[in-house]
């Protein structure tokens, strides 16, 4: 996938120059050239490209948090819990 997105990008800076370097073309137009037939839409690919990626990276991650979320009291169990006052020592 990333050769395909490196070959792209080689191709829309060779644009790019070929813009600015034109006797007509301009700075400013390589650069919207680049912008426009470069980084916009690689940037696209490469966000649709890792949608099941990041799908699968969420779901580890709530996997992950389920198991500490029903324990409770911040992933304290009942058996590490502080003991209640009911098990002190009665001071009279």
């Amino acid at each position: 996938m990333y050769i395909v997105i490196i070959a792209w990008m080689y191709v829309a800076l060779m644009m790019a120059v070929a813009e600015a370097s034109h006797s007509q073309g301009t700075i400013l137009g390589a650069i919207v050239t680049f912008l426009l037939y470069g980084l916009v839409p690689m940037a696209l690919v490469v966000y649709i490209m890792r949608t099941p990626a990041r799908r699968e990276a969420r779901l580890k991650a709530e996997s992950e948090a389920q198991p500490s979320a029903a324990t409770g009291n911040n992933g304290v169990t009942a058996t590490e819990s502080a003991p209640s006052d009911a098990s002190k020592p009665a001071d009279q």
